[in-house]
């Protein structure tokens, strides 16, 4: 789990550090710093949120998803990341760790960037799409085939896997330029 949160929250400082940086420079106002903190941290987390509700409601039924339930009613939510920890690569079957989720959230993030001056929507959404990015780039380099298994689950007709390279090459464009984004507007 050490790991995970690295994998999340190394980019999103290293984010924050350097928008902190120019800011200053630009003489931001005091409470964009908060709203960028604030989005950054939560957008990082809120994908975690789909294992919840596959155990919750797609797959209820798991014994998995029953330890879960009792943990979450219990409020031992260290046993809850433990267990997260343990089963987390098993969930391949979620809402939001889809390709067609992750084209929606890009269109969505592509709106708010270029039509919004609030930093807290903004620094939310670019962590949802780095964590997600961060979450395919890591199983691409372990493993494409599990990497295509939960990127495109339920679909019949998937990309080729070398051209999933392609597929995440142009997810960092993106979210460069979402950077970006972030980074010049204050």
């Amino acid at each position: 789990m050490k790991q995970e949160l690295k994998n999340h929250l190394l980019p999103l400082l290293a984010i924050f550090i350097l928008t902190s940086l120019l800011w200053i420079f630009q003489k931001a106002v005091w409470y964009n710093f908060i709203f960028l903190f604030f989005g950054l941290l939560w957008g990082s987390f809120f994908l975690d949120i789909d294992h919840l509700i596959y155990w919750f409601y797609l797959e209820p039924n798991l014994e998995e998803s029953r330890l879960a339930q009792i943990a979450w009613k219990r409020g031992d939510f260290k046993s809850l990341l433990r267990l997260l920890e343990s089963t987390h690569l098993l969930h391949t079957n979620l809402i939001f760790h889809h390709y067609f989720f992750q084209i929606i959230i890009t269109l969505i993030s592509f709106f708010v960037f270029t039509s919004s001056s609030a930093i807290f929507p903004k620094a939310f959404l670019l962590a949802i799409n780095i964590h997600l990015l961060t979450d395919e780039i890591i199983d691409f380099q372990k493993d494409p085939e599990h990497l295509k298994l939960w990127l495109f689950a339920r679909e019949k007709k998937q990309l080729p896997t070398h051209a999933l390279k392609y597929y995440l090459l142009t997810l960092v464009i993106i979210n460069l330029l979402f950077t970006t984004f972030l980074i010049s507007s204050q």
